[in-house]
């Protein structure tokens, strides 16, 4: 049996009352983190293009633009237009593992289909958490490689796109299955086009898009070579993985023992790249263990298992370069004392105090002491003139599943970023309420009147 027809068998299995109520709640979370991103991407040009451009083009009135009063538009175009509004704001959340953005493709593609098919609030949580199982566990045996060879995290995004809308869809298990495998050999996107400019939302786009038309495409019988995961020069060898089928066990190992959305999701509840906030955390909280003034600070050491040089723009000038801006990160956290949304400001962007340090950012020896437990964590040294220093150690950042995550932090990012949205106080409150109630609802066409504003 192939690997994408055993991870079918199991996630079509699930019910659910065999999802425990964290993961639930994680997933309503992510709806709400989604929401407020998206509303952050409505002000960027180029989710504003796309979504022209899709609006143009029309087609059948299965689903809605968020924050959109005109027409629905075709289930996967609609979920590919409202991912773009999220990705653009690099502030969704990720997979620490190989920096997957799944919420983003999930709640896009969850809602599109739940309004088209008349779905219940719950089933959409459902939804979320096996989507992201799906894309957790086909990522996992490529997450320590498939960047290095170039390529960008929408390569696991669109197994979540997919397993969602398998799940909504109430595919059986050869349709399941023949969903990954469709999606597996169409996705494309490479990492050094996110990291450099606007293709970061592209690629979430299409991921939702192909992720859905997969699903839509297995359902009618459409068949594709269902074992591309594990076999040779498959989708795992390609992207990653040194052994097909040996990854494959990998993927396969311990299903239902713990859930990847709660082992290892992770809220984005400050702007930017996932792999650079722990970076910031550690920064700012070394300088306060130092009681270090600006001035002061001679140098600042970051470490990290594997991390060998700072890469990224040094000098942001833009919200796509500070997001993917190390640099920035450590100087921010530095010399705020904190790191949080108005560190993505054009006028934060900009500051010359943060400038100011970059210069003084350096890498450190790779940690040697528990190097294991390192989740896209870092430790920061900061030294003063003086020569007195202080260190800060952050192994998991300020989000992570496996952290806890508290409702009033999702609650304070809905209401810092959604006004951006156009929406009224008392809309953004109604359908903060609605997300978070979002398991008791019998459909979601409440929630989505009140992000178009009705």
């Amino acid at each position: 049996m192939t690997v994408a027809r055993k991870l079918a068998e199991f996630l079509t299995g699930v019910s659910v009352s065999d999802l425990p109520a964290q993961t639930m709640d994680y997933a309503a979370m992510i709806v709400a983190s989604t929401f407020a991103s998206a509303a952050f991407g409505t002000t960027i040009a180029s989710a504003q293009i796309v979504r022209d451009l899709t609006k143009e083009q029309g087609g059948r009135p299965d689903s809605s633009i968020w924050f959109d009063a005109g027409a629905k538009l075709p289930v996967a175009q609609a979920a590919r237009v409202n991912a773009m509004l999220s990705d653009a704001a690099a502030s969704d959340d990720s997979d620490l593992r190989a920096i997957v953005h799944a919420g983003t493709p999930l709640t896009a593609t969850s809602l599109a289909l739940a309004e088209q098919l008349g779905s219940s609030g719950e089933d959409v949580l459902a939804a979320i958490v096996i989507g992201y199982e799906a894309a957790g566990r086909i990522s996992d045996p490529i997450s320590s490689g498939f960047r290095a060879r170039g390529f960008h995290g929408c390569h696991g995004a669109v197994f979540a796109a997919a397993g969602a809308a398998a799940y909504l869809m109430k595919l059986d298990v050869p349709q399941t299955a023949q969903a990954y495998a469709i999606a597996a050999t169409s996705i494309g996107g490479l990492a050094t086009a996110a990291d450099t400019s606007v293709a970061r939302e592209y690629h979430a786009g299409l991921a939702v898009q192909l992720g859905i038309q997969a699903a839509q495409a297995a359902q009618r019988g459409y068949l594709a070579e269902e074992s591309i995961l594990e076999t040779y020069q498959g989708f795992f060898e390609v992207y990653g993985a040194d052994n097909g089928a040996a990854a494959g066990e990998q993927a396969l190992a311990g299903m239902g023992e713990s859930w990847d959305i709660v082992t290892d999701m992770a809220i984005k509840l400050v702007p930017g790249g996932h792999p650079y906030h722990s970076l910031a955390e550690a920064a700012a909280k070394a300088v306060k263990a130092g009681g270090f003034s600006v001035g002061e600070i001679a140098s600042i050491e970051v470490s990290r298992p594997g991390f060998t040089k700072l890469g990224g723009p040094k000098y942001p000038a833009d919200l796509i370069d500070m997001a993917h801006s190390p640099h920035y990160f450590v100087a921010a956290g530095a010399a705020d004392g904190t790191f949080g949304w108005a560190n993505a400001s054009p006028e934060k962007i900009a500051d010359p105090v943060i400038h100011g340090l970059i210069d003084k950012v350096r890498v450190g020896p790779q940690p040697t002491e528990h190097a294991a437990l390192y989740r896209q964590g870092s430790t920061v040294t900061v030294t003063a003139t003086d020569g007195r220093f202080a260190r800060s150690t952050v192994l998991l950042p300020y989000g992570s599943g496996a952290l806890g995550i508290d409702w009033a932090d999702i609650e304070a990012k809905y209401r810092t970023l959604m006004p951006a949205s156009g929406l009224g106080s008392e809309a953004i409150e109604a359908s903060l309420k609605a997300a978070r109630g979002l398991r008791q609802a019998a459909n979601v066409s409440g929630l989505i009147a009140l992000l178009r504003g009705f």
